[in-house]
């Protein structure tokens, strides 16, 4: 995110570089990645189990509606795949093994934060059902953030430094001073204002003996940005007499900072600056140097997108993407949102990075289940009429159907090459794909997850693809699932249903009484769960997989037009709610107790957990302490052995008809028995 260690130096000298704003009635340019990272990171979120995303989206709704209230108008630019270039490859690995250290810390009961697995996706959700303008670049979107915020003569806002580097006409507006939970009326009127701080790139060049503003991109990429960090620049650091200033305590980086500032500030423009920085090298490394030092401030230029013709007119032309000779339908979809960037980097790079999630280190990483899908997503994205696999710098495949991913291994990172799965003819040509009619492309989906259409058949049309997904996930688990780790997983998929028969104008009262309680009481185990005794590292890692699961069954239904209706996340999965179910199921609670208030949830709930049975195996229906494991049969001598085999199948049908019948599979007999066992 921009240069480290600047956003903290300005914030130290506010008085000198920001002003105070009543931000009110105004377009306002607004960095995507950096406000959900926010909104998740500073809204006291639990982060340790996999996303309480119900929590994210009111956050995320109430930000929103706070502009609104302002009548500030958001326009929401997100960054795209990875720029093609691939400058930003070392940054992005380096980034991926902090992440690791941080899930865990979490993990282990430490403190940091991670964005869940499916954060931007509900981010993306919310603001389609707020009717938010958003756009999703091709790659990374600072530049064309500033180059419209310059049109508009409107204000950026953002927690990303390089907007301190950018000459922006109105201002940027750091994400940490914008007060949006603190709405002030305006004296006098019915009007409302934000308070803000506004960063002036002006003040600072006052402050620096009038700088020439051409001398800040030099500044970032000497300071090291994302896309620069060139060890030979430590040697001109070296050489050179910094000015030691007064804020030489504050740190190494402030020091640097303030020191290279008042050295540039000499100089009466960029080219001077830059010919002075190149004496202090080697001179056989000189040229070399200027054309990556030149080459890294064009990154600090007005853009050729325009995205206003893209929130005017609906039209998004990025040379860049142009030049890749890549399908239109794909561009559109990418520019809408409609696929994720992970589809545009397996598609550019051949390469994609999978997310850590808080899950246990010690087991393979939890995108391991989901690798057949994304296989297929992989095939898909193979054929094209583009030799876009020799675009990037650093990510050549070694086959053509190979792609890389940068996976976790125990707790660091390592690159994995996957092949794509060959696919039949029709299904080859990316630019043909969406003429494929939606009963083939839901074949191909349902087939990938190992689903039959007839399974689907009784369940809402919303809670579809969760389901498919659900029994995919059943049928790969490494880890091995418990029956409480179904029911609670299938219990929290209620959520949504409950939250709509709440708030339908068309149900009777009667039915929204039983529908309110059982959501206080689902919101009730879900606060008791917070905080919490040290992370349940297996059922973490369950059900972190459920959501890779889920997470490339989207990119696969998406990239496919959507055959199965994309699911609400925002009240899918909540990750405090289903750990906290698990308890209860464990300890003092059953499924049948819980639905009792709510007839419409124990109807709902008997077709999820109908569906999703079938493709589990035998063994998640076993009650405790009678599991046919190998070492508990061999413990027991050859008569008592048969004796004891014939007492557990007539336990067994006593255990499974007298239980409540939402969680357990009845077997009638041995030959049931014996076929059950075949799904494991």
């Amino acid at each position: 995110m921009g240069i480290r260690g600047l956003m903290s130096f300005v914030e130290d000298h506010s008085n000198e570089f920001f002003t105070d704003l009543k931000l009110q009635d105004t377009k306002i340019i607004i960095d995507g990645y950096a406000l959900f990272h926010r909104l998740c990171f500073n809204s006291h979120l639990e982060l340790r189990y996999g996303g309480d995303y119900d929590s994210f989206a009111d956050v995320v709704q109430k930000f929103f509606e706070s502009l609104f209230s302002c009548n500030i108008c958001p326009y929401v630019v997100l960054d795209g795949g990875c720029d093609i270039s691939d400058k930003k490859l070392t940054t992005l690995k380096e980034r991926a093994r902090e992440k690791i250290q941080t899930a865990h810390s979490l993990s282990v009961g430490g403190s940091g934060c991670v964005c869940p697995l499916l954060i931007r996706e509900v981010f993306i959700q919310v603001l389609i059902k707020l009717r938010v303008h958003f756009v999703q670049c091709f790659s990374e979107a600072d530049r064309d953030i500033m180059t419209l915020a310059n049109h508009w003569n409107c204000p950026v806002l953002s927690s990303d430094s390089d907007f301190c580097i950018f000459d922006l006409k109105t201002g940027f507006c750091p994400l940490n001073s914008f007060q949006w939970r603190n709405v002030n009326t305006v004296k006098g009127t019915q009007g409302h204002y934000i308070p803000a701080k506004c960063f002036s790139l002006d003040a600072l060049c006052h402050y620096f003996s009038r700088m020439n503003k051409a001398l800040l991109p030099l500044f970032a990429v000497l300071c090291g940005n994302d896309h620069i960090n060139l060890p030979i620049m430590d040697t001109f650091l070296s050489q050179v007499r910094l000015p030691l200033g007064a804020a030489s305590a504050k740190g190494r980086r402030h020091h640097r900072i303030l020191g290279l500032l008042s050295w540039l500030s000499r100089f009466a423009g960029p080219t001077e600056a830059l010919d002075n920085v190149l004496k202090y090298l080697p001179k056989k490394d000189r040229e070399n140097v200027r054309e990556l030092l030149c080459c890294s401030m064009e990154e600090y230029q007005p853009s050729q997108v325009k995205l206003q013709d893209f929130f005017q007119c609906g039209t998004y032309v990025c040379p860049e993407a142009l030049s890749l000779g890549l399908p239109e339908w794909v561009l559109v979809a990418l520019a809408k949102g409609q696929l994720s960037p992970f589809i545009s980097d397996a598609l550019v790079l051949r390469r994609t990075f999978l997310h850590t999630q808080v899950e246990n280190m010690q087991q393979p990483n939890a995108h391991r289940i989901s690798l057949p899908i994304r296989q297929v997503i992989y095939g898909l994205l193979s054929n094209v009429s583009a030799p876009l696999g020799s675009v990037s710098l650093n990510a050549s495949p070694p086959r053509p159907l190979a792609f890389s991913e940068v996976e976790r291994i125990n707790k660091n990172i390592k690159i994995s090459i996957v092949d794509a799965v060959d696919l039949p003819k029709d299904h080859s040509d990316l630019s043909k794909l969406t003429e494929l009619s939606s009963a083939r492309r839901q074949t191909l989906l349902l087939e990938t997850l190992k689903v039959k259409q007839a399974i689907l058949d009784p369940i809402p049309t919303s809670l579809k693809l969760p389901i498919a997904v659900s029994c995919y996930w059943l049928q790969h688990l490494e880890v091995k699932a418990k029956l409480h780790h179904l029911q609670a997983l299938l219990l929290g998929m209620l959520l949504g249903p409950l939250h709509a028969i709440i708030n339908s104008p068309d149900k009777e009262d009667l039915r929204k009484d039983g529908a309110k309680m059982l959501y206080e009481e689902f919101q009730r185990v879900k606060e008791q769960t917070q905080p919490s005794p040290r992370l349940d590292l297996d059922t973490a890692h369950i059900f972190c997989q459920w959501q890779s699961c889920l997470l490339m069954g989207m990119y696969l239904n998406q990239l496919l037009s959507t055959p199965l209706p994309e699911p609400d996340l925002t009240r899918l999965y909540s990750g405090s709610l289903v750990h906290g179910l698990c308890r209860h199921l464990l300890t003092s609670t059953s499924v049948e107790s819980l639905l009792s208030m709510c007839p419409e949830a124990k109807q709902l709930y008997e077709h999820l957990f109908n569906a999703t049975r079938a493709y589990a195996p035998a063994e998640l229906f076993l009650p405790k302490g009678k599991s046919n494991s190998k070492k508990k049969r061999q413990k027991k001598q050859g008569a008592s052995r048969s004796k004891n085999r014939v007492g557990t199948l007539s336990d067994n049908r006593w255990w499974y008809e007298s239980s409540n019948r939402f969680g357990l599979l009845m077997v009638e007999n041995m030959e049931e028995h014996t076929e059950a066992s075949k799904f494991e």
